[in-house]
């Protein structure tokens, strides 16, 4: 477990004004959101603890120490109106 680094994109929804974890790697079902990117990455931190758990006890079966990656995007757009 010492080795592994989970990365987690995020992404925005302008409809419901919230950040969601749109893609999770190698660790399937972690599901939160969050008003700002800070909110749900201190979200994301107890919820990943929680799916690793779940997954058993690591090899050397001492403290957890499990980087995390968050990779963030959002999209937006520039108009112009055509001139009549």
């Amino acid at each position: 477990m010492a080795n592994r680094l989970i990365v987690v994109t995020i992404a925005y929804d302008p409809e419901a004004e919230v950040w969601y974890v749109e893609d999770s790697g190698e660790l399937p079902g972690v599901n939160a959101w969050g008003a700002t990117p800070q909110e749900l990455s201190a979200k994301l931190e107890d919820v990943i603890l929680d799916l690793l758990e779940e997954e058993g006890p690591d090899e050397d079966d001492g403290d957890l120490d499990v980087p995390i990656e968050i990779i963030a995007h959002m999209r937006t757009r520039v108009r112009r109106g055509v001139a009549a």
